[in-house]
């Protein structure tokens, strides 16, 4: 070969062999790098689609939500649940992502309450862990036993139990229901703690965290002897009782409540004895040991110690104070303790109305 020919030759090796050799290299990145990018593109679906699978609904996140609806915290939800309060926030807000808007209200400081759409999503989603409930049992009906505990305060409990337990147990022959008679703090502790589905009481102490449904509104009524100078009256004010020596219930919030009522007006009670009971309270007034101040007092004349016994109502307005069926949080809409609220409600204030709305 011509020198030439061997120079042509040697330029065009030596033009084409770097990129014979880049295009070589090329080939082996890319048989090196494929298998990397399908193992990470592989991972990315994975995560995603298990992301995905997660966010579908159990059985087990309608009951939480219904929990933390129906007790108006994540911490008394939780131990109800008897599960940990991060398992159940995690498990809400897995809830919430999936229907992608917000269940409950949160306010700091204050009890989560259901928005709008949440009330709507609660009621359905009560009924469908009801309806799970009844699947699972043998004979289609619940499978545990349901119980009731109702709280009442001490003074209204004679007025108000025996109706409650007739209609409760009318409308749920199944029912295991069982009562509790406390003073109002130890109601309000009850309500917490979770050991009292309901309480009926007055509205004294209670916060916005518990929810209220009226079934009565009671006038104070005086207890004085017929021989006492007021005793002809057909009602009396805060004002004339202030000049008299007075007995109270030893109650706190009672207490309380009674001696606001008299600083409302600018005036200031003489408080001969505290009662620790309606009918200590009744017997002292009975006796003539001062005039006896009650929002519970039966229609009987005369004291445990056979004394005669009057009630003149008291006229001030700013007096009358509501009865109520109380929750610790709003109830789920048609779920078996609103249920059975309403019922019971309806039945007080119907047995109240016969009473003449006044004990």
């Amino acid at each position: 070969m011509s020198p030439y020919r061997l120079n042509q030759a040697g330029s065009l090796l030596a033009h084409h062999a770097p990129n014979r050799l880049q295009s070589d290299q090329t080939k082996k990145y890319s048989r090196c790098t494929e298998p990397v990018v399908f193992r990470y593109l592989f991972q990315i679906i994975y995560f995603w689609y298990s992301y995905k699978l997660m966010l579908y609904l159990t059985l087990r996140h309608y009951e939480y939500a219904c929990a933390v609806a129906q007790y108006g915290s994540l911490s008394a939800a939780a131990e109800a649940l008897h599960v940990s309060q991060p398992a159940l926030s995690t498990a809400l807000a897995r809830v919430e992502d999936h229907l992608g808007h917000a269940l409950f209200v949160r306010r700091q400081g204050a009890p989560l309450t259901l928005t709008p759409r949440g009330r709507d999503f609660a009621k359905a989603a009560q009924k469908l862990v009801t309806q799970a409930s009844r699947l699972e049992a043998a004979d289609g009906a619940s499978s545990a036993p349901q119980e009731l505990v109702i709280g009442c305060f001490s003074d209204l409990a004679p007025f108000v139990l025996a109706p409650a337990l007739r209609c409760l147990r009318q409308a749920f022959p199944e029912l295991a229901v069982s009562t509790r008679t406390l003073g109002f703090s130890q109601l309000t502790q009850g309500l917490l703690q979770n050991e009292i589905d309901l309480a009926v009481t007055y509205d004294l102490g209670l916060d916005a965290g518990f929810d209220r449904k009226i079934i009565d509104r009671r006038a104070p009524q005086a207890l004085l002897p017929p021989t006492h100078a007021l005793a002809h009256h057909r009602s009396l004010s805060l004002m004339e009782l202030a000049r008299e020596p007075l007995v109270l219930s030893q109650e706190g919030l009672s207490v309380q409540h009674m001696l606001t009522l008299f600083k409302s007006i600018g005036l200031t009670p003489r408080i001969s004895h505290r009662a620790a009971s309606l009918e200590v309270l009744r017997s002292l007034a009975a006796n003539g040991e001062g005039i006896g101040i009650s929002y519970s007092a039966p229609a009987i004349t005369h004291s445990y110690d056979g004394k005669e016994l009057l009630r003149i109502p008291i006229h001030d307005s700013c007096a009358v104070e509501p009865v109520i069926v109380a929750s610790h949080g709003a109830l789920i809409p048609d779920s078996p303790l609103a249920q059975a609220r309403e019922i019971l409600s309806k039945a007080l204030a119907s047995n109240s109305r016969e009473d003449g709305g006044e004990n």
